[in-house]
């Protein structure tokens, strides 16, 4: 069985992709979390991680890092990570690889913080340029392929990349045209996903960086998470 080492599930985006993916596939896995200690040092990950880095997937002796690695690695052995129709499946590829190394405006922006609402102060040309784009892919990939998901009638690993582009615009308040917010609402409702977010909600870890990034993007105008 996998072992997924992630992060801590308010703030680590990249570990939600992965775990997202596997629960919404019954793909069993132990689940280990490794909170934040210094966002700005990983020294403290190096004894599990050669990264210093999450997530990471463990395999008996395999050890794999990077969750665009752990997606390819987990469609070996479970095809339903992908579309079986080859142009969706393309158009999956295409668009996870997209959100993997792409959209740094809304990165750097709107960092992850699930359990927060944010009113931004601005919002520039480039971060409206990366969520336009979010929008037309969304639009594109639920219209071609029919949905309700990106890629089809079924959960893939397209979905799981954007599903942290969810939760940022939950935090943020930020709206799309109506099918990709429709789109949006309905990947909130999976209940996997309610998980991921409910956890979130009850860490009592605060990381100063993000949060700084957080202050710095505008307004904290709600806070929902447990306090110590």
């Amino acid at each position: 069985m996998y072992t997924l080492i992630v992060g801590n599930k308010n703030y680590s985006s990249w570990s939600l992709r992965p775990w997202l993916l596997l629960r919404m596939l019954d793909i069993p896995f132990t689940e280990r979390l490794q909170p934040f200690i210094d966002y700005g040092s990983h020294d403290a990950f190096r004894d599990f991680s050669p990264t210093g880095r999450v997530p990471l997937l463990i395999d008996g002796d395999t050890c794999v890092w990077d969750s665009f690695a752990i997606t390819e690695y987990a469609a070996e052995d479970h095809a339903r990570v992908w579309p079986a129709d080859r142009a969706a499946r393309a158009f999956a590829r295409s668009i996870a690889a997209e959100m993997h190394s792409g959209f740094s405006e809304l990165r750097n922006v709107c960092t992850m913080n699930c359990g927060i609402r944010v009113e931004l102060n601005e919002r520039s040309p480039a971060l409206e340029g990366d969520l336009a784009r979010i929008d037309e892919i969304w639009c594109e990939g639920l219209s071609r392929f029919g949905g309700p998901f990106l890629a089809g009638d079924t959960f893939t690993a397209a979905d799981a990349f954007y599903a942290p582009v969810v939760l940022r615009l939950q935090t943020y308040g930020i709206s799309l045209s109506d099918t990709a917010n429709a789109y949006a609402a309905r990947i909130l409702a999976l209940p996997p996903l309610v998980e991921w977010y409910e956890a979130g909600l009850a860490e009592i870890w605060r990381e100063p960086v993000h949060e700084q990034e957080a202050h710095a993007a505008g307004k904290i105008t709600l806070d929902l998470r447990r306090t110590a």
